[in-house]
């Protein structure tokens, strides 16, 4: 009811009230009982255009965040497939003061959330800025930071063998790895990638033997300790890292030109999520 409808609604009751015969002091009475009731009807209507007002802008900046973030590489799909199915924004707006707060405190939780995820990748990316600053690409994959280091520097053409130049990116990883306490702390897993050219026979069988050998050869020399004598061994927990193979299913380049092919011959250190990140990221599901 409007503020003008339900004025006309209490001027006349008032009116006939004093059509009954009423005194001054019970019309004024009444009158004092309708001005309450239209600034307690104002208020709510102050109060329902504020929480509007304030949704509004927690919508904004949830969707500055989710840019944000998709522009850093996190895949955030599941969050706007979750925004469609509770309701458009212009429905949610719609909806009853009670509502309304509600769709505000949740609004608020995701941007929080959300502010926090950005917050962790953020940091995260400044520790490994020395490894980019050595030429190695720093990127996210499918919701995961990755340090991808060149197949071709670390091994010759179809070999597992790790070659001196490959041991130096190593141990300039390994380095900025253990003396980082945070990242030292954290879960890597050695993923091995090959170019979609087959093995011709080999003691590796075809290319997921030969890209789980390369992981494995890197992990086992990430977690060798380290010999100041010799100069090796990364010196890695090894209870933190782990090796797959992918062979040629997870290119990240065509494979139709030497230079696409040379991309997809990779080695990947994969920064995996800590618990509290994947908590944060499954309460936006």
């Amino acid at each position: 009811m409007t503020a003008r409808r339900l004025a006309f609604v209490l001027l006349t009751f008032v009116l006939g009230t004093l059509g009954c015969g009423h005194s001054e002091k019970e019309w004024q009475a009444e009158l004092a009982k309708y001005n309450q009731l239209l600034s307690m009807h104002q208020a709510a209507v102050n109060q329902a255009e504020a929480t509007r007002t304030e949704l509004e802008r927690a919508i904004a900046q949830e969707d500055a965040l989710k840019h944000d973030l998709e522009k850093m590489g996190v895949n955030l799909e599941s969050v706007n497939e979750q925004l469609q199915e509770t309701g458009t924004q212009k429905e949610q707006l719609s909806k009853s003061v009670l509502d309304m707060q509600r769709a505000l405190d949740e609004y608020k939780t995701r941007a929080a959330q959300l502010e926090r995820i950005k917050e962790r990748f953020e940091a995260l990316r400044d520790k490994l800025k020395k490894l980019t600053e050595l030429g190695l690409k720093v990127e996210i994959r499918r919701n995961r930071m990755v340090i991808r280091l060149p197949g071709d520097v670390l091994f010759n053409s179809g070999q597992d063998k790790l070659r001196p130049e490959g041991i130096k990116v190593l141990d300039a990883v390994a380095e900025v790895i253990r003396k980082d306490p945070q990242l030292s702390a954290r879960y890597f897993q050695v993923a091995g990638h090959t170019d979609n050219k087959p093995l011709q026979g080999g003691r590796f069988g075809d290319n997921w033997g030969l890209s789980l050998m390369r992981a494995r050869q890197v992990l086992v020399y990430l977690i060798a300790p380290v010999d100041p004598k010799k100069g090796t061994g990364g010196g890695l927990d090894p209870n933190k890292l782990h090796a797959a193979g992918y062979g040629e299913t997870d290119p990240v380049a065509k494979n139709d030109t030497d230079e696409g092919r040379q991309q997809n011959r990779r080695v990947e250190l994969v920064l995996l999520p800590d618990v509290e990140e994947m908590l944060d990221l499954r309460s936006l599901l």
